[in-house]
């Protein structure tokens, strides 16, 4: 009875980390002989999800069919494609209404219920894990994904990514280089030579935060000067800051008003600074030291 206690405990120390699941190997590592496991899966004390994989307790919490899919299939076993992306909240334009899908290493399990994906090998830097669960990084993720997605699904993945801060278009660029054959890479390659498709308001958001965070002066926000309206301005320092998006700004058209409207800022004494969504990704801090480098400047008289 005294060696008893110490596997029940056990067990509900791993099952309360696992979202209430827990695998046969794992109860056996607690102390528990196949007969005593058996005699809790027929009281109804575990509840069998998967072969060697069960639920402790009444209970199903939002994540335990993701924790005992990684279960079923373990070693070497992560969570991935589609069922990562969503625990990432990379798609929450897509439905979630999908079969959990796990990528393992050099096995090929094929437990019901489950899309299993091998792979010879992950690289340390393609997996991690999120809520306690292994699981593909946002990177690979998005990478697994590139085949699955059209375009446009593909485009708002990643900048989802890049809002949430989990992802930088940077962070794709090893795993390219490591797999520049496979199936998918050429929508990725042709993603990044542009641009995400944030929205205005998106982008504004993120660097407003960013100006916050910096302690830099607030400025105001889309507010008229002459027949424009300035995504940032400060107006005692004479600064304009514009955001450019390859969505808004992605035409011949587009580009040569931009330049009317920078050449019609300056020579109202005012100076221009533009940022990319590349830069608002990839180097945030970058920004902010020239945004607070252009405040610091005093402004030449206007006449």
């Amino acid at each position: 009875m005294r060696g008893k206690r110490p596997a029940n405990e056990e067990m509900r120390r791993i099952a309360a980390r696992q979202h209430a699941t827990i695998s046969r190997r794992q109860l056996l590592g607690a102390g528990f002989s196949p007969a005593a496991i058996d005699r809790r899966v027929e009281s109804g004390v575990l509840r069998r999800v998967h072969r060697g994989v069960y639920l402790l307790g009444p209970v199903v919490p939002p994540l335990a069919g993701d924790m005992a899919a990684v279960l079923a299939c373990a070693p070497a076993a992560y969570l991935s494609h589609r069922s990562a992306a969503n625990l990432w909240s990379l798609t929450p334009h897509l439905p979630n209404r999908f079969i959990t899908e796990v990528t393992v290493v050099a096995r090929d399990p094929r437990p019901r219920g489950i899309r299993v994906h091998s792979v010879r090998s992950l690289d340390a830097t393609e997996t991690t894990t999120l809520e306690n669960i292994p699981i593909t990084t946002p990177a690979r993720t998005l990478f697994d994904l590139a085949l699955r997605l059209n375009p446009r699904q593909l485009e708002r993945a990643l900048a989802e990514g890049i809002r949430r801060n989990t992802v930088r278009p940077s962070a794709l660029t090893p795993l390219l280089a490591r797999y520049p054959s496979r199936s998918g890479a050429p929508a990725l390659r042709r993603l990044l030579a542009t641009d995400p498709a944030f929205t205005r308001s998106e982008a504004e958001e993120r660097l407003l935060t960013l100006i916050r965070e910096a302690g830099l002066p607030p400025p105001e926000a889309n507010s008229p000067l002459g027949p424009y309206e300035i995504d940032f301005l400060w107006r005692r320092a004479r600064l304009a800051v514009e955001i450019d998006g390859w969505t808004f700004h992605g035409d011949r058209a587009a580009f040569e008003t931009d330049r009317r409207r920078d050449a019609d800022l300056v020579s109202w004494g005012y100076r221009v600074i533009r940022v990319t969504w590349r830069q608002l990704s990839d180097a945030p801090g970058a920004v902010i030291a020239r945004l607070a480098s252009a405040l610091c400047r005093s402004p030449s008289p206007h006449p």
